[in-house]
């Protein structure tokens, strides 16, 4: 674990004054350990105790609140107010996908498709489809759109496992921006209109439209809007989802502050 500093001792409450000669990865009070203090907490909830008795178990789960909203490094003024204004960006510019139409076409592209973001999505959905070959024709094709998914999905449990909630939130922003995304690619299965990488259509090259083709083997291609539907719904809900989670953790963060440093 990185260096853990506290200006208050969580322990005894005493305050660090300038100056002071103990190192501040520990309470020149009482000598608490910031590091092993925070580990305590973080994980030893976190483990399962052993049965007082044979066939008994008592576990009492992961501290989610711990895991989900809580950083290992004391927040500073600067950190804090850094951060709120990269939420408060997030968050407008997911407001501003979320009033999109991702059914209606603009010179053959969906307004949602027309964002930089859509080409980052595009690198790791072009990946996926090298990535996912080697098991069959079926999961090749589905691979572009698993992979452009999975990509995101992973940032979460990685920064949080780093102890970094706030940018696991982003991560999650990310998730849901992907499946709106890939919503209007859905949409188009039967219709054929978007603009397809190469410059044609669905229409211009059946077999090349992905989601044509996966609807059209599982038999689901007049459910297209529907589950187009389905994934810009779930895309929304984990954008705001993101946006309640990493507020969550800057209120917290900026109460902190407020009452154990007064400013």
């Amino acid at each position: 674990m990185s260096e853990v500093f506290y200006q208050v001792c969580p322990k005894c409450g005493h305050k660090r004054l300038p100056g002071d000669s103990t190192p501040r990865d520990r309470c020149p009070a009482c000598g608490l350990v910031f590091a092993k203090w925070l580990q305590q907490k973080l994980h030893g909830e976190a483990a399962v105790r052993r049965p007082a008795k044979s066939g008994q178990s008592v576990s009492k789960g992961l501290d989610l609140k711990a895991i989900l909203l809580e950083e290992p490094l004391e927040p500073t003024k600067f950190r804090v107010l850094g951060r709120a204004l990269l939420w408060a960006a997030f968050l407008l510019w997911g407001l501003k996908f979320g009033l999109m139409d991702y059914g209606r076409l603009h010179g053959g592209l969906p307004e949602i498709n027309t964002s930089f973001l859509h080409g980052v999505n595009l690198v790791f959905h072009e990946a996926g489809h090298l990535l996912f070959r080697p098991l069959g024709e079926f999961m090749g094709v589905l691979g572009g759109s698993l992979a452009q998914l999975l990509i995101p999905a992973m940032l979460i449990p990685g920064f949080l496992w780093h102890r970094d909630p706030f940018a696991a939130s982003i991560g999650l922003w990310w998730l849901g921006q992907s499946f709106m995304d890939l919503a209007p690619y859905i949409h188009d299965a039967r219709a054929g209109q978007m603009l397809l990488l190469g410059g044609f259509t669905g229409n211009d090259a059946p077999n090349y439209h992905d989601w044509h083709n996966l609807l059209s083997r599982l038999g689901w291609l007049e459910y297209d809007h529907r589950l187009a539907a389905v994934a810009y719904t779930l895309g929304l809900l984990a954008m705001l989802a993101a946006g309640v989670w990493g507020g969550l953790v800057l209120w917290r963060q900026w109460n902190w502050m407020q009452r154990f440093r007064g400013n």
